[in-house]
C-alpha cells in the first residue's frame, strides 16, 4: 500500500503500552506524530524515544499527540522504557505499539506484504524500512511522511517546526519558505488572489518575483 499526503491515515486497533487504542478515535480532534521503530532494544532508537519524552509537552502544547510503534510486543516495549528512561532522563508517559503480527507496519507500507505475519526472528536488518513519521491532522489524513535510514537519529526539533507550520498554513492560507522559523516571513498562498491578498494584508507586501509575495507572518 502506497500512502501519499493527504490520503486518509489507515485506521487500526491495537495493543499499546497503555492499553487498547482505536487510532482514530485516539486522535480525535487532535494533530497526531505516529513514529516507527525496527526493533525494541536498538541504539539509535533508544535515543529517538528518549528525546519525545523530553519534548512531550511541547507536543501537547501544539495540540499534538504522540505515538511509537515498534515490531516487537507491548510487552517488550514496557522493559524497553526503563532503558530509554535510563538513557535520556525523561519517562516515556506516550503510548507505545504493538505490532508483533506486522499488520500495522504493513498496512503503513513500512514492510511488504511478503514479510510474513510475525515479528519473531527478524532482526532490525530486516525491518530497517520500519523507521518512518507520520504527522496525521485532526481530519485524520497525513499532512506528512518522513523515511529514516537506520543509521540516522531523527531530529523531533523539526517535526515541531513542521507541525507549527502546517498549522499556521492551515490557518491563514500562508506557505513557509526554505528555513522558516516561527516569526520569520511567511508567503502568500498561490490561491489567494492579489485582490483578497490585499484585504488580509492592506500594509502591502514584498514581490521579489510576480509569484512570490512575502509578507510577516501573521499573529
Amino acid at each position: 500500500m502506497s500512502l501519499r499526503i493527504n490520503d486518509l491515515a489507515p485506521d487500526f486497533t491495537a495493543e499499546t503500552t497503555q492499553g487498547t487504542i482505536h487510532f482514530h478515535e485516539w486522535i480525535g480532534d487532535n494533530w497526531a506524530v505516529l513514529f516507527s521503530h525496527p526493533k525494541d532494544f536498538t541504539p539509535v532508537c533508544t535515543t529517538e524515544l528518549g528525546a519525545v519524552a523530553a519534548l512531550e509537552d511541547q507536543f501537547t502544547a501544539r495540540g499534538a499527540k504522540v505515538i511509537g510503534l515498534s515490531v516487537d510486543p507491548v510487552t517488550n516495549h514496557s522493559k524497553w522504557a526503563a532503558d530509554i528512561q535510563d538513557v535520556g532522563g525523561y519517562a516515556v508517559n506516550y503510548p507505545l505499539i504493538g505490532d508483533p503480527e506486522l499488520k500495522i507496519a504493513k498496512l503503513y507500507g513500512m514492510l511488504p506484504a511478503s514479510s510474513g505475519a510475525t515479528s519473531e526472528g527478524r532482526t532490525a536488518a530486516d525491518n530497517a524500512t520500519v523507521r518512518t513519521v507520520f504527522v496525521v491532522g485532526p481530519d485524520k489524513k497525513i499532512k506528512l511522511q518522513l523515511s529514516y535510514p537506520m543509521s540516522t537519529g531523527r531530529n523531533f526539533d523539526e517535526i515541531l517546526r513542521i507541525i507549527d507550520s502546517l498549522q499556521l498554513t492551515a490557518k491563514h492560507q500562508v506557505s513557509t519558505p526554505a528555513n522558516w522559523k516561527p516569526g520569520d516571513d511567511v508567503i502568500i498562498a498561490g490561491n489567494v488572489s492579489n485582490e483578497d491578498a490585499e484585504k488580509k494584508y492592506p500594509q502591502g507586501w514584498k514581490t521579489p518575483k510576480p509569484y512570490l509575495r512575502i509578507v510577516a507572518q501573521p499573529k
